[in-house]
C-alpha cells in the first residue's frame, strides 16, 4: 500500500513538472483553463459589441518563460471579425505583457468589436498560440459566447419632423361690407350715403355671392357706433339711434334682393376702431395716444387725457373721429374651398390660380417627392413662403436626401423650435448624436423630446430613453422598445397599443422573455403576414433561438 502511494505521489510530481516543462504542454492542457464571458449571449449597443472575458489559469499551467497570444474572434455567417491579440507572459519573460504566475491567476479583459451586418448568428471564440524558444504551439479554440442580441436595432430611427401647417380650410369664413356715415351728433341717414360707392359695392357683393355656387350667405348684421367724444352715456344713446335709422335704411338698400333680416347691434363709443385708425395713421404723436389707451380703461379718463393733448386733438377731430360715426352693413359668407380632387386637377391644369395655402395643402396630397418639391418651390417663388421652405426640407428629409434637406433648412428664415427639431433629426440621420441632442434640447418641444428618445436608444442610454419616450404620442414602437431594453416587460406590454408588424415583433420578444410560447407563435404569425423581412429576421434573432432550432 505504501509502495502504491509512493508511486502515485511521484506520478503527481511528474505531471506537475511536465505541465510547466514546455509551451507544448500549455496547448495540451488548455482544457483546464476556464473562460467566462459576460454576457454569455453577446449584446450590441450603439453599434458596438463589448463583452468582458474572464480567463482563469490553473496552477502549474503557465510556463514561466512562455508568451501566450490570445485572439478574440467573432465568427458569423459570411465572415469573421478579429481583435488585436491579447498578450500574456510567464513570470520569467522580460517583456511588458500581462504576467500570469506559475501559481495560476485570473485575468479579465473588455473586448470590443464593431457590429457588421450578418452578426446576428455568430459566436465568440478565443484562438490561442503559446510561444517558447522561437517555437509556436496552437491551442485548441475556445468558444465562449453564442449569439448576438441586436434588439435595440428595432428602433424607428428616422425621427419626426412635422410639416408646417398649411392653413388650408375646407370652408372659409368671409364677409362683405358697406357702411353709411353720419354727421357729428346725428342719427339721420343722408340719401347721398345710400347712393355712395360703399353701399353700391356692398350691393354688388351680395349679387356676386348669390351667383357664386361656392359661396353661401349665412347671415347679415347692422352694427352702429359713435365716435369716442362727448361722453359715454350720450354716445350710447346716439349709437342706439343710429342702429335704428340704419335698420330702416337697410330695407331701401336691400330692395329687390332676397336677403334675410339683419341682426342689429349698437356698440356705443368705438374705442376699438379709434385705436385701429390711430395705429394705421401718420399722426406724429400716435404712440403717445396709444399709450394712453393702454394705460386707462375708463372711457371718460381716456377722452379727458386725449383732449388734453390739444395739438393732437385737432388732428383727431378732422381725420379720425369722423370715420367712427357710422353704421356697418355686414354679410357673413361661407366659401367652399377646393376639394382634394379639384386641387389635384388644378395642379395639373391651372396651378397659377392657387394661393399659398392651396399650394402647401396640395403638396400634402400628391404622392411622389418630385411633385411635392415642385409645389413647395412654386410657393417659395410666388409667395416667398417660409413655411414652404421648411416643408421642402422636411420632404427631402423624408426621402433621406440629407444634402438637399440641409440646403432647404439653411434657407428657412424663421429660426424657431420646429427648425431646431428638424436640424436635430438631420444630425441624427448623419450619426452626429451630440449635435442632435443639442438641437433637441434647444427645441424643447414634445416632438423633440420624442426624437431625443431615439438618440438615447441609439447611444445605449436606455434608462433615459424610457423617460423621454414614456409620454410620446403616436407610434408606440420606440416606447415599447425602451421598456424592453430596460427589462420592464409589463410596461412594455401595456404600451404596445399599435398593431403594425414591428410592434407585433416586439410583442413576440416580450412573450419570449416571459416564456409565453403560445403568444410568441401568435405574434410571429402576425409578423409573417405583415412583413416578410421582419419574419426572416425572426429566424435569426437570438430572442427566438428556442423557436428556430
Amino acid at each position: 500500500m505504501k509502495k502504491a502511494f509512493k508511486l502515485l505521489a511521484v506520478a503527481a510530481v511528474g505531471l506537475a513538472a511536465v505541465a510547466c516543462s514546455s509551451a507544448q504542454k500549455m496547448a495540451d492542457l488548455a482544457e483546464n483553463v476556464l473562460v467566462k464571458c459576460d454576457p454569455t449571449v453577446l449584446e450590441c449597443i450603439g453599434g458596438s459589441i463589448d463583452p468582458t472575458v474572464t480567463v482563469t489559469y490553473p496552477a502549474n499551467y503557465f510556463h514561466p518563460k512562455a508568451i501566450l497570444e490570445v485572439t478574440p474572434v467573432i465568427v458569423y455567417d459570411g465572415g469573421e471579425a478579429k481583435m488585436s491579440p491579447l498578450m500574456f507572459q510567464g513570470e520569467k519573460v522580460k517583456d511588458n505583457y500581462t504576467v500570469v504566475p506559475k501559481a495560476g491567476g485570473q485575468v479579465s479583459r473588455k473586448l470590443h468589436f464593431d457590429y457588421v451586418e450578418g452578426m446576428e448568428q455568430c459566436h465568440l471564440e478565443l484562438r490561442g498560440v503559446a510561444k517558447y524558444k522561437n517555437k509556436s504551439y496552437k491551442l485548441p479554440t475556445k468558444k465562449v459566447a453564442d449569439g448576438l442580441n441586436t434588439t435595440y436595432m428595432l428602433v424607428k430611427a428616422g425621427g419626426q419632423v412635422p410639416l408646417k401647417a398649411d392653413g388650408y380650410e375646407a370652408i372659409i369664413k368671409q364677409t362683405a361690407e358697406g357702411q353709411i356715415m353720419y354727421k357729428v351728433n346725428s342719427a339721420d341717414v343722408r340719401s347721398t350715403e345710400l347712393k355712395g360707392q360703399s353701399i353700391k359695392n356692398f350691393q354688388k357683393a351680395l349679387d356676386e355671392i348669390k351667383a357664386n355656387e361656392r359661396k353661401t350667405l349665412t347671415g347679415t348684421e347692422i352694427v352702429a357706433y359713435a365716435s369716442p367724444e362727448g361722453g359715454q352715456s350720450l354716445n350710447a344713446k346716439l349709437s342706439d339711434k343710429r342702429s335704428k335709422s340704419a335698420d330702416k335704411a337697410w330695407d331701401k338698400v336691400m330692395k329687390g334682393k332676397d336677403v334675410a333680416d339683419p341682426e342689429v347691434k349698437s356698440i356705443g363709443q368705438d374705442w376699438e376702431g379709434f385705436q385701429e385708425l390711430v395705429q394705421n395713421s401718420n399722426i406724429e404723436d400716435k404712440d403717445l395716444i396709444l399709450r394712453v389707451l393702454s394705460m386707462y380703461s375708463d372711457p371718460a379718463v381716456r377722452e379727458s387725457e386725449i383732449k388734453n393733448m390739444s395739438s393732437v386733438y385737432t388732428e383727431l377731430k378732422s381725420d379720425i373721429l369722423p370715420e367712427l360715426r357710422r353704421a356697418r352693413f355686414i354679410a357673413n359668407v361661407e366659401y367652399k374651398n377646393y376639394t382634394a380632387e379639384e386641387l389635384l386637377q388644378l395642379v395639373d391644369d391651372n396651378i397659377d390660380v392657387l394661393d399659398e395655402t392651396a399650394l402647401l395643402h396640395a403638396a400634402t396630397l400628391v404622392k411622389d417627392t418630385d411633385s411635392k418639391v415642385k409645389l413647395y418651390n412654386k410657393a417659395i417663388s410666388k409667395f416667398d413662403s417660409d413655411a414652404a421652405r421648411f416643408n421642402l426640407g422636411a420632404t427631402y428629409l423624408a426621402a433621406n436626401d440629407l444634402a438637399k434637406a440641409k440646403k432647404a433648412f439653411d434657407a428657412v428664415r424663421t429660426k424657431d423650435s420646429d427648425l431646431q427639431n428638424a436640424l436635430g433629426v438631420l444630425a441624427m440621420r448623419e450619426g452626429d448624436y451630440t449635435t442632435a441632442a443639442n438641437c433637441f434640447k434647444k427645441a424643447g418641444t414634445d416632438i423633440a423630446k420624442t426624437n431625443q428618445g431615439v438618440v438615447d436608444i441609439l447611444t445605449g442610454d436606455y434608462e433615459k430613453a424610457v423617460q423621454d419616450l414614456k409620454d410620446a404620442k403616436g407610434c408606440c414602437n420606440n416606447t415599447v422598445l425602451a421598456y424592453i431594453l430596460t427589462g420592464q416587460l409589463d410596461k412594455a406590454a401595456a404600451s404596445a397599443h399599435c398593431k403594425d408588424a414591428r410592434v407585433n415583433y416586439l410583442r413576440a420578444i416580450i412573450a419570449a422573455r416571459q416564456g409565453n410560447d403560445s403568444d410568441v407563435q401568435k405574434y410571429l404569425a402576425e409578423v409573417a403576414k405583415q412583413d416578410k423581412a421582419l419574419a426572416e429576421r425572426a429566424t435569426k434573432d437570438v430572442e427566438f433561438a428556442e423557436y428556430y432550432k
